[in-house]
């Protein structure tokens, strides 16, 4: 009897899947299935070969798999100013194209709004670079600021610069060259959430008799936070681990090496892949502490 009434509970019976349940599944099964084979199976090799040790018996493999996390202490102990010289040029070329960019998307989405044809115009411009190679863009402005070019005769002849100092291969060109390459990373985020802006909302603003600083601080600025966390996330995440720029045979040179130098170098010449891929882990891990931390403070957890 006890187990007659235990079997006839009410308890409801586990829920099948309904059709349209199915058919989320069928749609969504290719996309997991693409993601799996892609992005987390190459990740999960990246992190094996990262705690890697050399080969103790000298034969044909270089390393053999193991659990070294000392790998990662060792490239934060080698690398380390590396790893913050990629932070502080992504920090501030980010800073640079975002003082750059907004006040031309604010043109195009805002002012350039009445005159449609000036507005693609502006866009047309601001897309353009993308029409030409990443590399050739870099190298051309290595030409126009090389040891031999005439704006550099032109400082040195001023005295902006001493006759044994040059441009190419500085800080500043590095980061020159990063902003350049990534505004409009920065630029299209902006437009498209200012593009959207009810200038309504400005004119309200003027009829209270709010001044044209106080109208962008409360309302302007704060309609196109949006675009600012995705433009600076756009444009931060890539430079921090660019390696065309910083590189000697572009704009940079030994001393301006950032993490994404160090890890090309290690894979391509060194073939130390362990540390390679140590270093490749910890710049993933860090991006998305700092993104995650920024999100956050910025109130839009909604982008994660």
């Amino acid at each position: 009897m006890a187990f007659a009434a235990f079997g006839s509970s009410n308890a409801p019976a586990a829920a099948k899947p309904t059709r349209s349940g199915k058919v989320v599944i069928a749609l969504l099964a290719p996309g997991l299935a693409y993601l799996g084979a892609f992005f987390l199976t190459p990740l999960f090799a990246l992190i094996m070969v990262s705690l890697e040790v050399p080969d103790p018996t000298g034969g044909y493999a270089e390393y053999v798999p193991a659990f070294e996390i000392g790998n990662y202490l060792y490239v934060i102990g080698e690398y380390l100013p590396h790893i913050l010289r990629s932070f502080g040029y992504a920090l501030a070329a980010t800073v640079l194209a975002l003082l750059i960019s907004y006040p031309l998307a604010y043109f195009i989405g805002v002012k350039a709004r009445p005159r449609p044809l000036l507005q693609k115009l502006m866009l047309t411009l601001v897309i353009a670079p993308f029409f030409i190679s990443f590399l050739l863009r870099t190298l051309a402005w290595k030409q126009i600021f090389s040891n031999e070019s005439w704006i550099v005769s032109s400082l040195h002849d001023i005295g902006l610069l001493a006759p044994t100092q040059y441009v190419v291969g500085t800080p500043f060109m590095v980061i020159f060259g990063l902003t350049y390459n990534f505004i409009p990373f920065m630029t299209l985020p902006l437009y498209t959430s200012l593009e959207r802006l009810d200038l309504r909302y400005l004119e309200a603003g003027s009829d209270l008799y709010a001044s044209p600083t106080k109208v962008f601080r409360k309302v302007t600025l704060p309609l196109s936070m949006p675009g600012i966390i995705s433009g600076t996330l756009l444009t931060f995440i890539p430079i921090a681990g660019d390696y065309i720029n910083a590189s000697g045979d572009f704009l940079g040179s030994s001393s301006t090496s950032m993490i994404g130098n160090v890890i090309e170098s290690n894979y391509l010449q060194i073939n130390d892949y362990p540390s390679a891929s140590a270093l490749s882990v910890l710049l993933m891990g860090v991006i998305l502490v700092l993104v995650t931390f920024y999100v956050k403070k910025s109130g839009t957890e909604d982008l994660l």
